[in-house]
């Protein structure tokens, strides 16, 4: 864990220098959001706030570097996966609760953190890790949530792993 601390910290740094911004998977998800509804719907997205801000004539929100970014966790986590002789489609879950239940429930947290990406404006890695990386008040208080939340609901959430 420490080596990968280490190599998570000096990748956010490389990005800010490269960048000027931090690294964060929440930016790709509303850029691939925001590409479909434009494309279903041009005059909705035109006419929405939200998504009138990120339409420009002649730039697709799909090309900025947080898709491919991504694109290459995607790739990469496949590759490995692939090389390594453990590419396999399984659900883990524990004896006490069904495959069905541990889809429904991580469908569900995802949805929450979803929401709560947008709703606090970044992703852990966004708002946390890189908002920390600049010492910002917010990005301690998006990671001090984050791992005060796991802890209240690991405690009722205990039974279904224990």
């Amino acid at each position: 864990p420490y080596f990968g601390g280490l190599i998570l910290g000096l990748l956010i740094l490389f990005t800010f220098y490269i960048t000027g911004r931090g690294p964060g998977a929440s930016g790709a998800f509303k850029s691939t959001i925001v590409t479909v509804v434009n494309d279903i719907s041009p005059t909705h997205a035109q006419n929405n706030a939200y998504y009138d801000r990120f339409i420009k004539e002649g730039d697709s929100p799909m090309n900025t570097w947080l898709v491919y970014e991504a694109l290459g966790i995607l790739v990469g986590g496949f590759l490995s996966g692939a090389l390594s002789g453990r590419l396999k489609l399984y659900v883990q879950h524990s004896p006490k609760i069904t495959s069905k239940k541990r889809l429904i429930v991580a469908l569900l947290g995802g949805i929450a953190f979803g929401l709560g990406a947008q709703l606090s404006r970044g992703c852990t890695s966004g708002a946390g890790l890189s908002g920390m990386a600049v010492l910002s008040t917010g990005g301690f208080i998006t990671v001090l949530s984050i791992f005060g939340g796991g802890y209240a609901f690991a405690y009722f959430f205990r039974k279904n792993w224990i």
